[in-house]
């Protein structure tokens, strides 16, 4: 890809529409100095003492996240709950210029939150401790399901593209419910102009009419649903293959630090990951990867194309240590430069 079909388009990102459709978390942060502990008088514990708060948008957030920073308009369908951490994940998106007109809440469900306690110790580092998640373990009514499809009717038509976050693993207890699911599929048939793409931790193997971006695991795992162990490429690439003639759209297969295979009716693409050096984190890193490549897809990039912005994308993100990190469409540009200069292949 040359620096000025790259910028062609990025400079095409701002015109487009991208719905989120899924499970929206807050990513509740709580900076905590150990060299602040107390004693507790009842347990005699040690307390710790937060001395900072910070809150993001997690999950499907991440995504929006992402496209808001590449400049894309960006649109949530979600269902939250009627809490305190609704309010700050609603804050927080319209912060970011999210539009929230199709966040739902709900009196009697939680906020999908994961507190993410950071330790401060004596000499300075930072870690995170246990995390607490705050999930739903009931499955989601019918007729809270009939609003979600409502408000898909309503956006999809405007929309340029739509990205599926299905990110709550027990079944039927997210927004991505098996009814849902099934009209999302429906909605992809109905409109083959529009950019469909979903990321499903549990479940990548039951959409059918759409992009899919699954990870070597969840891939290997829709045809043998009690594997564990190392994926090599060469197994991937035969899931991704299958995965493509279920679905009979092109597979996003991530590989890790290898990269991603891109697979269609034409063959398989190996584009590989760009290298960084220094230290990394990771958390975050397949959502901006959607990000990048479905923002690239709706601004007429074709499947690779796509597939190596995405990975542009995640190089930047994944140096932003802590934090579920961003890309603007300056640095994506500045990035390809770094990237051949650090030896980058695009297409393996």
């Amino acid at each position: 890809m040359t620096r000025e079909r790259l910028q062609e388009l990025l400079n095409r990102f701002p015109e487009q529409k991208v719905l989120i459709v899924g499970d929206f978390f807050l990513d509740h942060y709580l900076m905590i100095d150990r060299a602040l502990s107390e004693t507790s008088l009842e347990t005699g514990l040690e307390a710790y003492q937060v001395v900072e708060i910070r809150n993001s948008p997690g999950a499907g957030g991440t995504v929006a996240n992402n496209l808001r920073a590449l400049g894309v308009q960006t649109y949530a369908i979600t269902l939250i709950g009627q809490d305190g951490h609704g309010y700050e994940l609603l804050h927080e998106l319209r912060q970011r210029g999210v539009n929230v007109d199709g966040i739902l809440q709900h009196p009697a469900r939680f906020t999908p939150t994961y507190t993410k306690p950071m330790l401060r110790e004596l000499d300075g580092t930072v870690h995170e401790i246990n995390r607490l998640d705050i999930k739903n373990r009931t499955p989601l009514e019918p007729d809270w399901e009939e609003r979600i499809i409502a408000l898909l009717h309503n956006f999809v038509p405007e929309m340029d593209g739509v990205i599926v976050a299905d990110q709550v693993e027990e079944r039927n207890c997210g927004v991505v419910t098996d009814r849902v699911r099934e009209e999302i599929c429906r909605l992809a048939q109905e409109y083959p102009q529009k950019i469909f793409f979903a990321d499903s931790r549990a479940r990548i193997g039951e959409y059918h009419h759409l992009m899919i971006k699954p990870n070597q695991r969840e891939a290997k795992r829709v045809f043998e649903p009690s594997w564990e162990g190392v994926c090599t490429l060469d197994e991937a690439r035969e899931a991704g293959i299958r995965l493509h003639r279920r679905t009979g759209k092109p597979v996003f297969l991530t590989v890790g630090e290898s990269g991603v295979l891109v697979i269609d009716s034409t063959g398989v693409v190996h584009v590989p990951a760009v290298p960084v050096t220094g230290e990394i984190d990771i958390v975050g890193a397949g959502d901006s990867t959607s990000a990048g490549t479905v923002s690239a897809l709706c601004s007429g990039a074709n499947i690779v194309e796509a597939a190596q912005i995405g990975q542009l994308v995640a190089s930047i993100t994944v140096q932003q240590i802590g934090t579920t990190g961003v890309a603007t469409r300056q640095q994506v540009l500045q990035r390809l430069e770094e990237a051949r200069a650090w030896g980058w292949r695009e297409v393996a």
